[in-house]
């Protein structure tokens, strides 16, 4: 079971062990962290569950590639669009996630 890094932005970390196939955001909100709202379910059409992965990681190598639907949603996120960006709704975690880290933004409403 891979351990993924969430960093609050205010600096604290937490680890959380997610099951390979599980998306980030499920992981998260079945967990009841703090930082993803996950509004509606899974399905790229909120943005609530934005987040930064930091592409210079070697475990970011393994992530899916940005698709249309994320890249449109990606512009109403209520937090700054960055070049990390990603819907965390759409990263169904694999082995090869094991230590990736995961930066919160400052608000997702």
């Amino acid at each position: 079971m891979p351990s993924i890094i969430l960093i609050h932005d205010d600096g604290t970390r937490e680890t959380l062990d997610v099951a390979v196939g599980t998306t980030i955001m499920h992981a998260v909100v079945a967990a009841g962290k703090d930082g993803i709202v996950g509004e509606c379910g899974g399905s790229a059409m909120c943005a609530t569950c934005h987040v930064y992965i930091d592409r210079d990681q070697e475990q970011a190598k393994s992530l899916p590639d940005v698709s249309a639907v994320e890249d449109a949603m990606l512009d109403s996120a209520t937090a700054e669009r960055r070049e990390t960006s990603r819907l965390s709704c759409q990263l169904r975690v694999t082995e090869a996630f094991e230590g990736l880290e995961v930066r919160l933004p400052e608000r997702q409403l």
